[in-house]
């Protein structure tokens, strides 16, 4: 009890001096408050870009292995001459995969083919993104449709003239929604609607079915030469549940070895790209971002943390005979220093709740102008108080220790 009335003082006496100086009070949070501002607006912004991006690589699979002719990262002297001439993944080499493996699930072949103009009736969308897949791609992909299905085995072996359309494809072509069924014009073939993928929205990476259409590989292959360079071609490996993606990637690397005859000591003439590869360079990525908003912010905080010390200073120096007069009645030195050092946390404090505010603001404006929402998060708000507050303590530590330490008759004899 005597503890809490103690506490209930100290704050009175820190609310009195806080609300007797209001632009002392003011120009002193200024600093704290910048500080708390820039760490948590960074904090909070590489929480959301970075939450973002996690969703577009998690599309790529966590247990998907990628058979590609490069590498999707490179160093600063990469021999691009090499990757240059490497072959580009087969549909042979998919098969004979499929035959090989034991650590796969799921073994697809896709390739990109083109960005076309798609046609239904007087209706017209430019720049869809068509890919050609094998049928084991609905089984390394996980899809979502709003309507309708995948193609069937019969459907991808014969080659047959069907597709599976992107929501936004099917939203502009059939705004009454009836996209099934019906026929559309791609490449000048008229291909018929069999699905419809659900709306997904947009894509950091541009990893989104809503503007994509699925073409049976079998298909596309009587269009285009499917061994061309410019489609991009690459063999997809789902790991079977339980075994780790390392040993999925290691019998990979055999079995792509020893189906281009690579000889003991010869370099891999193709590259196994996983998810792990982007998630572990965007880690260094935003560790680097957090610790450049992390010092940016804390130089504010010191600078309002030493405008909080000459503050207390002053108000000490202001509160000398008022000091004298409580330590006369009795009031121990623990009294004066708990007084003094509330003073400055609850000043540091306050920074950091108009810090955290104006941050807040801030992602309503951007939420508003830019429609990207910003993740004020609890563990970011707890990061901004906890500072605030051990700012405070650094702060008013001093000048709390020198009021404690006034002798009280020298205390009330000072002007």
């Amino acid at each position: 009890m005597i503890f809490l009335k103690l506490l209930r003082e100290s704050f009175l006496f820190a609310y009195d001096a806080i609300i007797q100086n209001k632009l002392r009070t003011l120009l002193s949070l200024l600093g704290v408050t910048i500080g708390i501002f820039t760490i948590i607006l960074v904090f909070s912004a590489v929480d959301t870009f970075r939450g973002n991006l996690q969703k577009s690589v998690d599309k790529l699979g966590n247990n998907s292995i990628y058979i590609q002719k490069w590498p999707w990262l490179f160093s600063d002297d990469y021999p691009w001459w090499k990757y240059y001439q490497r072959p580009i993944p087969a549909i042979r080499e998919q098969k004979l995969l499929q035959e090989r493996s034991q650590t796969a699930a799921a073994i697809s072949f896709e390739m990109f083919v083109d960005r076309r103009k798609v046609k239904y009736q007087s209706n017209t969308i430019d720049g869809v993104v068509l890919y050609a897949v094998s049928h084991e791609h609905a089984q390394t992909w996980n899809y979502e449709y709003a309507d309708g299905r995948y193609f069937t085995d019969v459907e991808s072996r014969t080659g047959a003239p069907v597709a599976v359309i992107g929501y936004d494809i099917a939203d502009h072509l059939f705004p009454a929604g009836d996209a099934v069924g019906k026929r559309i014009k791609i490449m000048g073939r008229n291909v018929m609607v069999v699905g419809v993928f659900a709306k997904e929205g947009e894509d950091l990476l541009d990893i989104s079915s809503d503007k994509q259409i699925l073409l049976p590989l079998n298909f596309v292959r009587n269009i285009v030469d499917i061994k061309g360079e410019r489609y991009q071609q690459q063999i997809v490996v789902k790991g079977k549940p339980g075994i780790s993606e390392a040993e999925v990637e290691s019998e990979l690397r055999g079995l792509m070895r020893s189906i281009r005859r690579l000889r003991p000591g010869q370099e891999d003439n193709f590259s196994l790209n996983k998810t792990t590869l982007v998630t572990n360079q965007l880690d260094q990525l935003f560790t680097v971002i957090n610790a450049a908003g992390f010092f940016i912010g804390i130089f504010s905080i010191l600078v309002g943390g030493f405008g909080i010390a000459n503050i207390m200073f002053v108000s000490v120096k202001e509160r000398t005979n008022i000091i004298g007069i409580q330590k006369s009645l009795g009031a121990k030195n623990y009294f004066i220093l708990i007084q003094f050092l509330i003073e400055a946390i609850v000043l540091c404090v306050l920074g950091g709740i108009l810090g955290l505010f104006f941050v807040y603001l801030c992602t309503l404006a951007i939420k508003g102008i830019a429609d990207v929402e910003i993740v004020l998060g609890l563990n970011n708000i707890l990061i901004g108080v906890v500072s605030s507050a051990l700012i405070g303590v650094i702060s008013g530590i001093i000048p709390a220790w020198f009021a404690a330490r006034l002798n009280p008759v020298d205390a009330i004899r000072s002007n």
